[in-house]
């Protein structure tokens, strides 16, 4: 098991990457109301048949022909589950996959949600040819970043440029702390 709901969303992006997708979506919403934290994830990926869509949280199936156990969305699954939350997947071949985790952050089981903007920040520079969508929400107040924006900014200049790239990891940063301290919200 993963011990943060970043490094599942690091995880689950990467699946998403394997997928061949080009457009990534995070969202992250959190309602400290009903004490719930969601995260959905869907691609444009290759998407599953629906065989493999329904074996897919099972921890002993994988299509990945390095190891024979595929944990990755089973954990991710049973931590969402755990904390009296809930886990959902739908995908259509050639369309891509969506998946929806439900946390119930007043649950003991639930693990921290560990660093967000990171995790965002690595998967951009990482995967420059991938247009990331990132919105993060709490009790209604969000932001989002958009590559897809960026770039026709930016032209030619690729992310992993150090001005680009500090300019990034700044962005996610400074307005995730500017929405937590809007909604009083420690993050």
């Amino acid at each position: 098991m993963l011990p943060e709901i970043s490094l599942n969303i690091l995880d689950i992006s990467e699946n998403s990457v394997s997928a061949k997708a080009t457009e990534i979506k995070i969202v992250i919403c959190v309602n400290t109301q009903q004490n719930q934290l969601m995260v959905q994830i869907t691609d444009n990926g290759k998407g599953m048949d629906a065989e493999t869509l329904n074996r897919v949280t099972d921890p002993f199936y994988t299509t990945r022909t390095t190891r024979k156990v595929g944990l990755g969305i089973p954990f991710f699954k049973q931590e969402a589950e755990c904390t009296g939350g809930s886990f959902s997947i739908s995908s259509v071949p050639g369309k891509g996959t969506q998946i929806t985790a439900v946390f119930c952050t007043d649950s003991i089981d639930c693990m921290p949600p560990g660093n967000l903007n990171e995790t965002v920040y690595s998967l951009i520079v990482m995967h420059p040819d991938i247009d990331f969508y990132y919105q993060y929400q709490v009790n209604g107040a969000e932001f989002h970043l958009d590559t897809k924006e960026m770039r026709e900014m930016l032209g030619n200049v690729p992310f992993s440029t150090p001005e680009v790239s500090s300019f990034l990891r700044d962005y996610l940063e400074e307005n995730e702390a500017d929405i937590n301290r809007m909604q009083n919200y420690p993050g």
